[in-house]
């Protein structure tokens, strides 16, 4: 079993639940009382925030790819960023590491593709649902990918920082996501994407007529197929890797 090194912390209620489901995963694939090799790096989310507020996204990737060598220089044989928005510093903290960084949004564009799905929304922050970063990985695998309108846009935002960040699952704030995704499938979604790692918190257990991709799940279970070796051949790297020099050769 390789071990896992979780970059976390932002924010830490995301990142217990990448604990919890990595060790549940395991469990189920090995039996008796076998549990995940992890080592966590928890950062303060505070000073991460501040340097997103700022736009200061260079700061923040030198930063994470400190921390990210450090998991590494304690025997990390992985890497992954808990969080989606950060992604957008993905090739920072990948350029500064020698060991596989797992990309969420590549686990997640092959759990959409091997539903067969071509189009689906985007909910997250305002950072990961407006920015190109994160939705030019999934159109790299040809999938199309929508998002809300600007004042959803805005309600989906504020309910991620100012509530599930700090653990406050909200009734009222539960209807506002239900309404957006409702709206968002009417528009021709096939299914909803949750980018960012608290929203499964908030709508993750509710049943819609498209399927919802919780990305802390989708991610999780990319780590335990790592660590048990189940992806020998890196398949969402090779996969990235082919749609890029695809769309290179057009």
């Amino acid at each position: 079993m390789k071990t896992i090194g979780l970059l976390g912390g932002m924010s830490w209620e995301s990142t217990a639940l990448y604990y919890q489901q990595i060790n549940k995963m395991v469990h189920s694939k090995l039996g008796k009382l076998h549990s995940a090799k992890v080592i966590i790096n928890s950062v303060d989310f505070e000073e991460i925030a501040a340097l997103q507020a700022q736009g200061l996204w260079q700061e923040a990737g030198a930063y994470l790819a400190e921390q990210a060598q450090n998991l590494e220089k304690a025997g990390a044989d992985c890497i992954l960023v808990c969080t989606n928005t950060m992604h957008k510093v993905a090739a920072q903290i990948e350029d500064s590491i020698s060991i596989p960084f797992l990309h969420i949004a590549d686990a997640t564009a092959k759990e959409i593709l091997s539903q067969n799905i071509g189009k689906v929304a985007l909910l997250g922050t305002a950072f990961t649902m407006e920015q190109d970063f994160y939705k030019a990985r999934l159109q790299d695998y040809g999938i199309d990918v929508v998002i809300p309108n600007e004042a959803d846009r805005k309600i989906v935002h504020s309910i991620i920082y100012e509530e599930l960040c700090l653990g406050v699952i909200s009734p009222d704030s539960q209807q506002k996501y239900i309404a957006i995704v409702e709206r968002l499938i009417a528009e021709g979604a096939q299914g909803v994407i949750l980018g960012c790692t608290e929203i499964c918190m908030l709508i993750g257990e509710l049943k819609f007529s498209v399927p919802l991709f919780d990305t802390t799940a989708i991610h999780a279970k990319e780590a335990v197929s790592f660590s048990l070796n189940e992806n020998k051949n890196s398949v969402s790297d090779n996969l990235h890797k082919s749609a890029a020099i695809a769309g290179n050769t057009i």
